[in-house]
């Protein structure tokens, strides 16, 4: 882990990058998770979170998908639906320019029968007839792939 003070040195200067995993069942529904920390404390959103150095993408949503709701999906059966970017002003280290992330946004299906378990970062999971509106994906260009 990168020591508190390094980390918030790192994240006024750069953007972060991470990952976002929108999560369907065969309903078409979407998973989405409650926060428990910033940003977006208290709002249903998708899981997530940051790439490690030497970590593949598709690799670090898988990891982010069993670290919070305790799935199993291989990276090769996920999809790269594109990118999502994002400054929030509430943030937990409370710097004031904000946390700037850049974030590759896989999808995966599930049957839907799976019973997620939380890891702590969420309060709650359900599944939603729509993505949070904030969370707008942009596809790459031409390639169209991750």
């Amino acid at each position: 882990m990168i020591p508190e003070d390094l980390f918030r040195r790192i994240v006024e200067v750069l953007p972060i990058l991470c990952v976002d995993v929108v999560i369907r069942d065969k309903r078409g529904k979407y998973l989405l998770v409650k926060r428990t920390h910033e940003p977006l404390k208290g709002e249903w959103w998708v899981i997530g979170g940051r790439v490690w150095k030497g970590e593949q993408l598709a690799d670090a949503a898988a990891r982010k998908i069993r670290e919070e709701l305790s799935l199993d999906i291989a990276p090769e059966s996920l999809t790269c639906l594109g990118y999502y970017e994002d400054v929030f002003e509430r943030n937990a280290l409370e710097i004031p320019s904000g946390l700037h992330t850049l974030g590759v946004v896989f999808g995966a299906e599930i049957d839907g029968r799976e019973t997620a378990r939380l890891d702590g970062q969420s309060a709650g999971w359900t599944y939603a007839d729509a993505l949070p509106e904030r969370l707008l994906i942009k596809p790459f260009g031409r390639g169209g792939s991750c």
